[in-house]
């Protein structure tokens, strides 16, 4: 038994969680209420460590609204740099283990090269650098810490790019779509089963590790992939980035190179397009 604290445990990932917890029969982790559980409140945040006296902590906390960081620079950074680095502060204080969610945004995603975890990160907007401080923090502060970066994730729960696509493909008869700014989705439930295992591991090979599913795609083949399996009939146009300008700036190309997480928790990546056809499933059931 390893007792595991989530914050974040509202979002996506944290519901996901909660998914994957129940279907294992897995007791340990704990998922405080929102309010108990705001990373920028310490006094609320070492109540919870004194309670619950925990061996890991997961943080899903952040913010992840990517376009919208880049008027609202102070917010991004209180959540995304403060919260983590208030987390990593307690879990030394208390001889916890932090399981740190991050993202691909921390690369300039310029180069068609498979990203690994020694790669230079150099960010090239505001969610990207706020999540980098992040990381940083933890690193400088906590020796015992996963950092699991990752990419385009999506699930059943809360807001993404899946659940648009259906949404809008009930709607509409044609979408245009960036086909020039290629990735690999993530399905947060496989994120999960990571995190899980990672925890269950507990090898203490502690640093960073890239996750997402295996492939490589644009946003545009996604999107003819998600109504492919939905069954839908719509038109979807390939369009460049220049095409529809964002407040943010994106990665062109963020691939990571999953070998590391692989290889040290011997952890099996299911392809992104077997992964979509999961949710769509269940999404339609």
């Amino acid at each position: 038994m390893k007792t595991t604290l989530v914050f974040g445990g509202s979002g996506q990932l944290g519901q996901c969680l909660k998914k994957v917890t129940n279907e294992r029969g897995i007791e340990f982790l704990k998922f405080p209420a929102e309010e108990e559980a705001n990373v920028l409140n310490i006094e609320a945040l070492e109540n919870l460590f004194e309670t619950y006296k925990p061996e890991y902590v997961i943080n899903c906390a952040a913010y992840t609204a990517v376009d919208k960081a880049e008027s609202d620079v102070e917010t991004s950074r209180k959540v995304n740099k403060d919260g983590a680095a208030n987390l990593a502060q307690l879990c030394k204080q208390f001889s916890a283990v932090l399981v740190h969610v991050s993202t691909d945004f921390v690369f300039e995603g310029n180069t068609p090269f498979l990203l690994t975890e020694s790669d230079v990160a150099a960010p090239i907007n505001v969610y990207g650098l706020t999540k980098l401080e992040g990381e940083q923090d933890i690193v400088q502060s906590l020796d015992k810490h996963y950092i699991l970066r990752t990419s385009w994730l999506y699930s059943e729960y809360g807001n993404n790019f899946v659940k648009t696509m259906l949404k809008l493909g009930a709607e509409r008869e044609e979408l245009n779509i960036i086909a020039d700014q290629i990735g690999t989705p993530t399905y947060a439930v496989d994120l999960a089963a990571c995190i899980l295992d990672i925890i269950e591991a507990d090898n203490q090979q502690y640093g960073i590790y890239h996750y997402s599913n295996e492939g490589v795609t644009s946003w545009y083949d996604f999107a003819v992939g998600i109504f492919d399996i939905a069954g839908a009939t719509v038109k979807v146009n390939p369009i460049r980035t220049s095409q529809y300008p964002t407040p943010a700036t994106r990665p062109v190309f963020s691939v990571m190179d999953k070998s590391k997480v692989k290889s040290t928790f011997g952890i099996s990546i299911p392809y992104w397009r077997h992964s979509l056809q999961k949710c769509i499933n269940r999404l339609q059931q």
